[in-house]
């Protein structure tokens, strides 16, 4: 009898037909993970309302990643075990002893590339289109290995929680907004994503995790009328300002009694039929002031804005001591930049840098917009202006002539007015 004959039967040629077709279901299981993780939930979502059928399949099995990842691994151990135990007993058969150590180094290389970087490659470079490929077959996967996936996902959770970690099967949906974020930052450093569409985007994130307190202008800057003063120097003085809306106090600045517009100062003169404003009462003129708390977040503060129908608030603290204003506008900058029409004054600009490279900074430029302006990452958890991040770490306050380095920086005080640092050199060490 032969013995090459009987090594190559027709047992020989049916095996080697089970291990290919199982190194196939290898690199469709590999392929099928690598598309449904990779895949932009964004692109599928597209793609579903476009009217996709496996792009809504596709989103629907990624809902719950955990399941999915389970039931693809569990599917993908089975044949990869399988196709190593059958080679090994080929080769075992076909060379003895020796076939073991054979079979290990061939079946490496062909899981290697064609089951694992192979598809792999290809899923990456197709995401979309290959998840929607798969989503069918894999659906009915992970239906079929759902029992098993359940079981193994509360055994490997006890694993976990004895060694005190506890997974949050909401985690990746708190992720989203860091994705974004990472997202635009590495699209920026790549130069495909513009440093303003950047700044606009990541501005309209942060506006829930921002308060009023941190750009409102500070009371120190409010321009107020007194109730007290004649009706025509209070005319006078609305004319003269840039503002449209202007808050108005009695006896103490703290006692504001309400808000005057100067459309409505005009039509009640008209209405009047005054050409003066002699015999003109203020107080029948000015709203109802607007107060609101300091802690307030930005995106709170917009919806409240609108519901409201007003752009104007008071902003108090704990205490209900006058802290500061806020605007819309003051909001909506924090999103498309400074905001200047023709009735603004001529806009100087906050960051000049000067002819040593080192840049002038105005002490009450809040430290967000300098980080904006430079692509700095200074520090604004302990103070919301640059004067204020000055004086927090110095622990006092500087004189003018005094330098600081911290956070990799130099700063150097140029100009004090009573205790308010109002002018600084910075320059990175």
């Amino acid at each position: 009898m032969d013995p090459t004959g009987a090594t190559f039967d027709s047992a020989f040629w049916i095996t080697s037909g089970v291990i290919l077709l199982l190194l196939v279901l290898s690199g469709f299981f590999s392929g099928s993970e690598t598309a449904l993780t990779a895949a932009s939930r964004g692109k599928l979502r597209a793609q579903a309302d476009k009217g996709s059928g496996g792009a809504q399949r596709a989103l629907k099995i990624t809902e719950d990643n955990e399941r999915l990842i389970g039931s693809v691994l569990l599917g993908n151990n089975l044949v990869n075990i399988l196709a190593a135990s059958l080679a090994t007993a080929l080769f075992t058969r076909a060379f003895g002893e020796s076939g073991v150590a054979l079979a290990t180094l061939v079946m490496t290389l062909l899981v290697l590339i064609f089951a694992e970087v192979l598809p792999k490659t290809y899923a990456i470079s197709n995401a979309e289109t290959a998840a929607a490929l798969v989503s069918r077959p894999i659906g009915i996967i992970v239906m079929v290995f759902s029992p098993i996936v359940a079981a193994v996902r509360l055994l490997v959770r006890g694993v976990l929680r004895i060694f005190g970690v506890t997974i949050d099967p909401d985690s990746h949906i708190l992720a989203v907004r860091e994705e974004i974020a990472g997202a635009l930052q590495l699209g920026h450093s790549e130069g495909v994503v513009e440093k303003e569409d950047r700044d606009r985007i990541l501005g309209a994130l942060d506006l829930g995790d921002r308060t009023v307190e941190e750009i409102m202008l500070h009371r120190s800057g409010i321009e107020m009328i007194n109730a007290d003063d004649p009706p025509e120097a209070i005319v006078a003085q609305c004319l003269q300002s840039s503002h449209t809306r202007l808050p108005v106090y009695r006896d103490d600045p703290e006692n504001i009694i309400g808000v005057i517009h100067a459309k409505d100062l005009l039509r009640a003169m008209y209405k009047a039929g005054q050409s003066t404003a002699g015999g003109l009462k203020i107080t029948d003129v000015a709203m109802t002031p607007y107060f609101v708390p300091e802690t307030s977040t930005l995106d709170e503060q917009m919806r409240q804005f609108l519901r409201r129908r007003t752009h104007f608030a008071l902003v108090v603290d704990e205490y209900g001591s006058l802290q500061g204003l806020i605007t819309l506008e003051d909001i909506l900058e924090e999103i498309v930049g400074e905001i200047t029409d023709e009735f603004d004054p001529d806009a100087d600009h906050p960051v000049t840098k000067a002819e040593d490279g080192q840049y002038l900074i105005d002490g009450a430029m809040t430290i967000r917009d300098l980080n904006r302006a430079t692509d700095w990452n200074l520090p604004d958890d302990e103070a919301n202006t640059v004067a204020g991040l000055v004086i927090h770490e110095a622990q006092m306050i500087p004189v003018t002539g005094q330098v600081f380095s911290f956070h990799g920086f130099r700063f150097e005080v140029l100009k004090r007015d009573g205790n308010r640092i109002t002018q600084l050199k910075i320059r990175p060490l």
